[in-house]
């Protein structure tokens, strides 16, 4: 296969993976069948992908709203009755806590006639920032940044998250009732589970304070004094718990999962399979350090290559962890195919592509990469030594100097990491 035609497939198969969890298009369905409440219904929702989902739902139902809804900054969407607030991501801000706080006031008072429906997406758990009493957005912020350099993956980090916070783990929908819950997700974690997703601002917790504790010892982070004050208190029982699966005061409270990873991928499997391309599922929910699964799919790839045949596509999603110990900025989609275009080592017939469906891998602007068979001697030629690289965390250096980042602007969309790799002999 051509350089130019493997690349136009790589990009045609993650197009499609976006295409399944566009907010218009996925929730079309939950729409149409929505009946008005006797009382108000009020729109609220955090994520990347909220305010299309505000937009998707503005758009496609006919009946009176409000609400509010917290994006990332760049990935608002113009909206009549539901507000769009702009913060940042993914270390919280003053816009994101001022936002959270007027979510939290909003929902209260509500009564049995009424609707909150909540739009819930991946970067919820940054943009949705109203830190727990006691606790200061610069305590929230301390830790964010010490967990996103730590190699703790969502769970773990979420974990966290919801046990520093007044909004998260369920405590949205206690303060929302006796109003009916109806929480809409978009799902960017493994396995769908939806106390991960935006940590579960309106779904029971399944962790604990002693497990947000643990977290902390395991990859040596020292929080703020408050921070750690806070989880021992709760750890004591001298902290309310976040609520628990069964609680009664979320017998109201209904989860729908509209857009999923594996939705996405089976998606981008139709298109291969369309273009002669055998499909090698590896799931949805790979987890693990970025560049041992690259280095892993890359030993899968030349095997493949080695038996010969028709060309095959490699696919998965999931997210990976980066552990920063050098001086590059990260970003678990670069990490990832860096380490794999290592082990392919330049082998014929062998592409691969790497990218958040958000369109922002790690806090750059950037979604992933793409590697060629010829990427290491191209980088080489410029004097630039692909592991030393690798090993600096400087996976968006190494692609920006071959003029291979991939760039998508902002998706308004996000279910997980997409990868593919493609032999094509």
């Amino acid at each position: 296969m051509k350089d130019a035609d493997a690349r136009a497939l790589l990009r045609a198969l993650f197009d499609a993976a976006l295409a399944a969890a566009r907010p218009a298009t996925c929730l079309a369905p939950y729409i149409a069948r929505l009946q008005p409440p006797k009382g108000r219904t009020i729109v609220i929702g955090a994520g990347k992908a909220s305010a299309a989902m505000a937009r998707a739902v503005e758009d496609q139902w006919p009946h009176p709203l409000e609400g509010l809804v917290v994006t990332r900054y760049g990935y608002g969407e113009a909206c009549r009755r539901i507000e769009i607030v702009e913060a940042a991501h993914p270390v919280p801000d003053d816009k994101g806590r001022e936002a959270a706080g007027r979510i939290y006031e909003r929902v209260q008072g509500l009564s049995a006639d009424d609707l909150l429906l909540c739009l819930i997406s991946g970067g919820a758990s940054a943009l949705l920032a109203l830190p727990a009493p006691g606790l200061t957005l610069n305590d929230k912020q301390d830790v964010n940044r010490a967990l996103l350099k730590s190699g703790a993956n969502i769970v773990e980090m979420n974990t966290v998250r919801k046990h520093l916070s007044a909004i998260k783990g369920g405590r949205l929908a206690i303060a929302a009732q006796p109003a009916r819950v109806l929480s809409w997700l978009i799902s960017d974690v493994p396995n769908d589970d939806p106390g991960v997703i935006g940590s579960g601002p309106t779904v029971g917790d399944k962790t604990t304070f002693a497990d947000a504790l643990a977290v902390l010892a395991k990859y040596r982070i020292d929080p703020p004094a408050a921070v750690l004050r806070h989880l021992q208190e709760g750890a004591d029982g001298r902290i309310e718990e976040t609520p628990k699966p069964g609680d009664s005061r979320l017998a109201n409270v209904e989860t729908i999962m509209v857009a999923t990873p594996k939705r996405s991928l089976e998606a981008a499997a139709t298109v291969a399979r369309e273009h002669g391309v055998e499909v090698v599922m590896l799931g949805d929910n790979l987890e693990g350090e970025a560049r041992e699964l690259g280095a892993a799919h890359a030993r899968q790839a030349l095997e493949i290559a080695r038996r010969g045949g028709k060309p095959v596509a490699i696919l998965s999603g999931g997210e990976t962890t980066v552990t920063v110990r050098g001086k590059g900025r990260g970003g678990r989609n670069v990490e990832y195919l860096l380490a794999e275009a290592i082990a392919a080592n330049g082998a014929a017939g062998i592409w691969g592509l790497s990218a958040d469906t958000d369109g922002v891998d790690g806090a750059e602007d950037i979604a992933g990469a793409v590697f060629a068979p010829d990427t290491l001697a191209r980088a080489r030629a410029q004097g630039r030594d692909p592991q030393a690289m690798l090993d600096d965390n400087d996976g968006h250096g190494f692609f920006e100097l071959l003029g291979d980042g991939l760039i998508t602007g902002p998706t308004r969309t996000n279910v997980n990491d997409f990868r593919v790799t493609l032999i094509a002999p």
